[in-house]
């Protein structure tokens, strides 16, 4: 699925083409930025599961300090990955969006065309990564879609899936974009969008951090590209999921509708 915007009012950047200096051998350089807190049940299975699939794709992992280890098993894996792991180690559990900001960041510093959001409990299937990295040649935001043909959920209740739905559905009316799964995580970005978008004013976490990336980009007037996956429930661990981030969503939308501002925020 691509959200075609009204080019009047968002006129659509939709095609960017590599450049020798974010590119190999003609393939965008991309990266795929997972933040942890307390993985270690899954980080070791995830970074070989992708690296099955895609075995040339960069790996960074930020951590949150985790008390179970995940940061030294990401450690010892490096020693072994040839130069494409990496780790940021943070002082704390300072939340999903400032990890996915301070992975935005690190990743436009050294030199990378494309960055790819992904979970680290297996609820993003990585054999979707080949799809993905092969439509941010063409596309500068792909978004895996549970809302478009093809997409779904695994192993959830009734509540999840109603909350979930309901909640694209809301911050899809409240902001006027037409993106099927505005709180999806499992994401891809050009830099050309990181760079524009402005992620020194994304103040959201959790399900609003999805939501207000998506939104800045629309603004700009960048294309998203939806592709369907299935998202399944966590293999082990603990869900990060609370009240308070339902609660952010839920108010975070309205601030972002009221917003005025030009096409480059």
């Amino acid at each position: 699925m691509l959200l075609i915007l009204d080019e009047e009012r968002w006129p659509a950047h939709r095609f960017f083409f590599p450049t020798d200096r974010f590119a190999v051998d003609g393939i965008l350089k991309t990266l795929v930025v997972i933040p942890t807190y307390n993985e270690a049940e899954n980080i070791d299975d995830l970074l070989s599961a992708v690296w099955q699939e895609c075995p040339d794709l960069q790996i960074l992992v930020v951590d949150d300090n985790s008390a179970d280890g995940t940061g030294k098993l990401v450690k010892n894996r490096q020693l072994s990955a040839a130069g494409k792991l990496h780790i940021l180690e943070r002082a704390g559990k300072l939340g999903l969006g400032t990890a996915y900001i301070c992975g935005f960041h690190w990743a436009l510093e050294n030199g990378f065309a494309a960055v790819i959001e992904m979970d680290a409990d297996f609820s993003h299937d990585p054999k979707i990564l080949p799809t993905m990295v092969a439509e941010l040649q063409n596309y500068p935001v792909v978004v895996g879609s549970r809302y478009v043909a093809g997409g779904g959920t695994q192993n959830w209740n009734w509540f999840r899936k109603l909350i979930s739905r309901c909640g694209s559905l809301y911050a899809r009316t409240i902001l006027g974009v037409k993106i099927a799964d505005l709180t999806g995580g499992f994401n891809g970005w050009r830099r050309e969008v990181l760079e524009k978008i402005g992620l020194e004013r994304v103040e959201s976490e959790g399900y609003a951090f999805q939501i207000e990336l998506k939104y800045r980009a629309a603004r700009c007037g960048f294309a998203i590209h939806e592709i369907p996956i299935v998202f399944c429930e966590r293999r082990a661990g603990y869900s990060k999921m609370s009240g308070k981030i339902v609660l952010e969503a839920i108010l975070r939308v309205w601030r972002l509708r009221l917003i005025r501002t030009s096409k480059n925020t």
